[in-house]
């Protein structure tokens, strides 16, 4: 059965760190997110011991899955590509830019815009972008 899952590259050893701030953030503010499972590389390789391997986290209901590259790449993540979030309600937009945002760096604050009774745009302190969102009422 064909799947998509958004995947995520680290440098440097970040991978692990990331997920657990991520998870951190997510309890924080009440919104369902879980790691599925971790696999680190050994002494065997071919990445350094400790590193992960591959990893999957479920941030509410979205499958992600995440390693730490061996292999030194001249490019990391980008803004143009983001998670994008809708969540419950305003508070969990501002708890989560809060979070999310600390160490990164805020591209849109957490604000009403015409397009979203709240809304924030930011980038965590390991360059993953995040949208975040509490739809309009209908």
């Amino acid at each position: 059965m064909a799947a998509l899952t958004p995947f995520l590259m680290f440098q440097g050893g970040t991978a692990r760190a990331w997920a657990t701030a991520t998870l951190e953030a997510f309890a924080s503010a009440g919104v369902e997110a879980s790691l599925e499972s971790e696999e680190l590389y050994d002494d065997a390789g071919p990445g350094p011991a400790g590193t992960v391997a591959a990893g999957f986290l479920v941030v509410a209901g979205q499958r992600l899955r995440y390693f730490d590259s061996f292999v030194n790449h001249a490019f990391d993540f980008t803004p143009s590509l983001s998670l994008f979030l809708d969540v419950d309600d305003a508070a969990q937009v501002d708890t989560l830019a809060a979070s999310l945002g600390e160490g990164g760096g805020t591209l849109m604050p957490a604000a009403e815009y015409p397009f979203s009774p709240r809304f924030a745009w930011v980038n965590d302190r390991f360059g993953v972008s995040w949208q975040l969102n509490t739809p309009p009422v209908s």
